[in-house]
Formats: C-alpha cells, sequence, structure tokens
C-alpha cells in the first residue's frame, strides 16, 4: 500500500495524527497492545481495542484480526486498528510511513529501516538517527515543530495547566488494585466527591469540574498509576468528545513531515 500510515499507539495525542492522515486522503493503519490504559477514552481510536468500533469525527476505527481484514477495513474507507506491540505488521506491509505516537518517553523499537519516512513524537528519539523526524510535544511556542536533527526537549512532568490547576486536576491511584468506575467521563463532579474505587478504597476527585478522562472499568492499576484528569471548565463539557487542540497541531505537524519527506523519497 503505497499511501499506507502506520501509527504506532492509538491514544489521544496520536488521534490528532490519525484523523488528519484518514481525512486527508491516506490509508491508516493502527497499532497497539493487547490492553491500552487510556484517560481520555472518549478521544483514543486506539479504544476500538475494547470496543471493536469507534467513531471519532468523522472518522470510524475497526479492530481487526490479520492482514486481510486490515486490508478490507481499509480499502471501505475506515481506520484499522490491529494489537500488534511490537510492530510485526510494519514488515509485512511495508507502509509510506511509520509515526511512532506511543508517548513513551523514550523509543520502544522504531527504527528509520521501517519505512521510507519514520517520525517519532517527544522525547526518546534522535531525529536523523532513529527517525528522520521527531515532533516536539512540550506546549508552548515550540509545539508541533520539525526537528531534522537531535532530540525534542525533555517531558516536564507537569500536566498543562488549565485555569491554573496543573498536576493537582490529574488524578494517580494511591493503593494498586482493579477499579470500578462511579462517575463516567463527561459527568461534573463536585471537589472530594468519589468517582471510582481501587478495592474498597474510594477514588475522589481533586478539584470541582468535569470528569474529562477516567481509565477503563477493571483496568488493573499500580500505586501511582495515572487514572483520571479533571477539567476545572464546567462550561467546556464538549471537549471531552472531540480532539485536543494540541492533539491537532500534532497531527498537522506530522502531516507536514510526511508530505515534506515524501518530495525527497
Amino acid at each position: 500500500m503505497k499511501d499506507l500510515i502506520i501509527v504506532r499507539g492509538g491514544g489521544d495525542i496520536a488521534s490528532g495524527i490519525i484523523q488528519k492522515f484518514h481525512r486527508s486522503g491516506f490509508k491508516v493503519l493502527v497499532l497497539e497492545v493487547e490492553k491500552p490504559s487510556f484517560i481520555r477514552r472518549t478521544v483514543c481510536y486506539g479504544e476500538a481495542v475494547y470496543e471493536k468500533e469507534i467513531f471519532l469525527e468523522e472518522s470510524k476505527a475497526v479492530l481487526t484480526y490479520g492482514i486481510d481484514e486490515i486490508n478490507k477495513i481499509i480499502e471501505e474507507g475506515d481506520i484499522a486498528i490491529a494489537i500488534d506491540p511490537y510492530g510485526d505488521l510494519i514488515k509485512k506491509l511495508k507502509p509510506l510511513a511509520v509515526i511512532d505516537a506511543i508517548l513513551a518517553k523514550k523509543n520502544l523499537g522504531t527504527t528509520t529501516s521501517m519505512a521510507p519516512i519514520t517520525i517519532g513524537l517527544g522525547p526518546g528519539f534522535n531525529a536523523g538517527k532513529d527517525v528522520d523526524i521527531v515532533i516536539e510535544t512540550i506546549r508552548g511556542h515550540n509545539l508541533g515543530r520539525l526537528i531534522f536533527s537531535g532530540y525534542a526537549k525533555d517531558n516536564t512532568g507537569t500536566p498543562g495547566i488549565i485555569k491554573g490547576y496543573g498536576r493537582e486536576r490529574v488524578i494517580y491511584s494511591e493503593v494498586p488494585g482493579i477499579i470500578k468506575n462511579i462517575k463516567k467521563i463527561g459527568d461534573i463532579v463536585e471537589k472530594d466527591e468519589i468517582i471510582a474505587f481501587i478495592g474498597d478504597i474510594p477514588v475522589r476527585s481533586p478539584l470541582t469540574g468535569i470528569l474529562r478522562g477516567l481509565i477503563r472499568e477493571g483496568y488493573k492499576v499500580t500505586k501511582g498509576f495515572k487514572i483520571g484528569d479533571v477539567d476545572p471548565r464546567k462550561d467546556e463539557q464538549q471537549n471531552c468528545y472531540t480532539i485536543s487542540d494540541k492533539s491537532r497541531n500534532i497531527g498537522g505537524s506530522a502531516l507536514e513531515a510526511v508530505l515534506y519527506l515524501r518530495k525527497k523519497i
């Protein structure tokens, strides 16, 4: 497939990339792990791993098994999702480009030999060696910048600031165990309201706002695992169901990078 784009990772930032390429007429295959730990599940194409099909911003993603199914779904005009954490399908399908959007803060195995065009998001990739281009993912003036040599900025460890709240709006598990959700994404919650349980231990909202993200019920978490995200802007409920500004920015940069490098092949 000469116009096939393979995206490693189907999380909320990857969704901006997936959507941009799909809407621009490219064939898109997303590779995911068997049990992804999405927080903003309602805006992740990779959630098809659990739901079989996902509709997000007029694009449909479908879980597939095997190359024949992948080809069928792509030829029908949809996005194919496959469970392939090690990228075994890359060699078999020979895509135009591989985009590593796992955001693991390190390179989990993507190399320039995988495809004519290779792109890595954020820290952990050396542009010109590991991949052809690295895309900056840190918010600020350089968000989305294409890096042709060297590395992106190191991860700050601080979530984006919304209405003065950064790390304090993000929910981390205090204990290990299996989560049972009481609230759902999009619910308005009050400060200290119980939104879930991990075993018998309640998980409370750190502030009043919209529950923008919550890990899937039944997921086995470790202590300190990121499990939720509260947006203090009560009037921004629709944001729970649409691709974010950061994701769109990075998606546009990825599309630019592929079009730029394709001219040189």
